[in-house]
């Protein structure tokens, strides 16, 4: 039986980390664990969090000290005893079926390693920000994420997958731990990718992110930002194709991993074809690689179409 653990970070959010932390006990399919980390806030969220869930034996809270969000995860996934993990920022929530659509997939799915879903933005800014209008299983990602930087995948509140899955991306050296130790979002979405889960979006309408403060990051990146955060990316995209021993030679399987997807976009056969183009091969066998994508396309196409 599929088994569901939710993870809660908290760091100075006692204004939202209750209605976080209600939003997953509402949920129509309940958490088999309810993990609540506390990374040393220095605010009341201590002793709002033991007034309020405390004596509740649903949650099991865990206060530390400050060590930044990826030691959170390390923290909470280490408490996990559940096949799926399930991540919630303090300062957001979910309606109440989010659990039972991401669920479904899942349950009838053993081969899905990872869903992440679309959000609402509310607070300071209202948005519905989508991946896709309709579920899009994506396959698998390891080759496109080598070789593009590819991000597929959520913030943290709308990001699930196999434990197994999150524990190997969270296992980092020390000097990377040190740079991710803020955006342990991006190394949940890269390392699932690298160590070959099959991934899936599933649009739930049911993930809601508030904007509040400066949390708002995709409205204050810069080209000086945007270069740092994919230098990082690359080296943290590095660090997981070493581990799992993945190196340009894997640059040739872009078409076999393109036959994964069911039912590929054309921005997904473009990105395909770009690959195709970074393995160092003949001009021929580029040419004959990214052609070959192509038809695979047309072909898929005509096959919704039946």
């Amino acid at each position: 039986m599929t088994t569901y653990a939710v993870i809660i970070t908290n760091y100075n959010y006692q204004s939202f980390v209750v209605e976080a932390i209600e939003s997953v006990l509402r949920q129509n399919r309940a958490a088999n664990q309810i993990i609540v980390i506390d990374d040393g806030s220095t605010d009341a969220s201590r002793q709002v969090l033991q007034d309020k869930f405390g004596a509740d034996s649903r949650i099991n809270l865990i206060f530390s000290e400050n060590g930044g969000q990826l030691t959170a995860f390390q923290r909470g996934m280490s408490l996990v005893a559940s096949t799926i993990t399930c991540f919630l920022d303090a300062d957001d929530r979910w309606g109440p079926d989010y659990l039972e659509q991401i669920a479904r997939v899942y349950d009838q799915r053993p081969d899905v390693g990872f869903i992440f879903s679309d959000i609402i933005l509310f607070g300071n800014e209202q948005a519905h920000l989508r991946f896709a209008p309709h579920m899009v299983d994506l396959g698998y990602t390891a080759v496109s994420t080598y070789a593009l930087t590819y991000w597929y995948g959520a913030p943290t509140s709308a990001l699930s997958m196999r434990s197994a899955v999150a524990t190997w991306a969270l296992s980092l050296p020390e000097e990377l731990a040190r740079i991710w130790r803020l955006s342990a979002d991006n190394c949940l979405v890269y390392g699932a990718s690298l160590q070959g889960a099959r991934k899936c979006y599933v649009p739930t309408g049911q993930v809601e992110y508030r904007i509040h403060g400066k949390n708002g990051w995709w409205s204050q990146r810069g080209d000086t930002e945007v270069y740092h955060n994919r230098l990082r990316s690359r080296g943290l995209i590095g660090h997981y194709a070493r581990v799992a021993g993945l190196d340009d030679s894997c640059l040739e399987l872009a078409k076999l991993e393109y036959k994964t997807k069911p039912a590929p976009d054309w921005s997904e056969t473009r990105r395909y074809m770009e690959v195709c183009w970074r393995d160092r091969t003949s001009i021929f066998k580029k040419v004959e690689r990214s052609l070959s994508i192509v038809k695979l396309y047309f072909r898929a196409k005509q096959r919704a179409k039946r």
